[in-house]
């Protein structure tokens, strides 16, 4: 939505997303006057979720605009899981179970349902430099899931989520001022928009997915973010007025099941 009201490129959407997201963390900490991240192990921290970041936004705008959405979200999201928990085994830090596999499966062929297949009209080399590009923003938030179980002594959610994010913002803004701009018309409906945009799905949900990762384990919190595409499905058919084939239901429904199969498990 805006996207449509303000004409702005995805890779602008993504920078402005990451600063506003981050600027609603940082002000708001310096005008308490809370204590500064410190330590080099702390910003080391904060500049690596700053860059994955980076790297997981861009890489997944670039990789819709060489093939299409549905395509780059199975690729990003439904990979994530897969990265997560094979990272997971070979450091491990968690034994692969057959029930994980099998929920991790099962959410993998909801998604792919829920997200349909992608329309003709693109070219070879193009779907495959597309699919690689989803897969390293896969990697890219693989990575940021995996790295942030590690709580870093003096470095809580917010501030890591706050700063971090203002520099994947510092990242990204230039690239997208050269390649599309980064200019727009203000007006009410553009600026709320930009507003919510940062606030609710960026500061507020990724600053709860890192503290939720204090006590859930990476890999089931990757088969958590599955929820995004299956939430966002439901608000375009909500509000943007789309349908959901039966197709699509079966997803849906395949993608719930697997989350709360593998939530009843991980409580075990």
């Amino acid at each position: 939505m805006l996207a449509l009201e303000t004409g702005l490129s995805p890779l602008a959407v993504a920078a402005y997303r990451l600063a506003i997201g981050g600027t609603l963390i940082v002000v708001p900490l310096v005008l308490i006057r809370r204590p500064l991240p410190r330590g080099r192990h702390a910003w080391t921290r904060i500049t690596v979720l700053g860059m994955l970041a980076a790297v997981f936004q861009a890489c997944f705008f670039a990789s819709v605009s060489l093939t299409t959405v549905s395509v780059a979200t199975l690729l990003t999201i439904g990979a994530s899981p897969v990265l997560v928990l094979i990272a997971e085994w070979i450091t491990g830090r968690r034994r692969i179970s057959v029930p994980i596999l099998a929920a991790v499966a099962l959410a993998v062929t909801g998604l792919a349902l829920l997200v349909g297949t992608p329309s003709s009209g693109h070219s070879i080399s193009g779907v495959l430099a597309g699919a690689a590009l989803a897969l390293l923003s896969a990697g890219g938030f693989a990575t940021m899931t995996f790295v942030s179980a590690r709580p870093v002594p003096g470095l809580d959610d917010l501030a890591a989520t706050g700063f971090g994010f203002t520099i994947g913002a510092a990242t990204l803004a230039p690239l997208a001022a050269e390649t599309s701009g980064m200019s727009f018309t203000p007006g009410w409906a553009s600026i709320g928009l930009l507003l919510l945009l940062g606030t609710a799905p960026t500061a507020v949900a990724y600053t709860l997915y890192f503290r939720g990762l204090r006590t859930t384990s990476a890999g089931t919190a990757a088969l958590m973010a599955l929820l995004e595409p299956l939430v966002g499905t439901v608000l375009a058919t909500w509000i943007l007025g789309d349908r959901l084939s039966p197709t699509g239901l079966i997803g849906a429904g395949l993608l719930t099941t697997a989350i709360l199969l593998n939530t009843r498990h991980s409580h075990r």
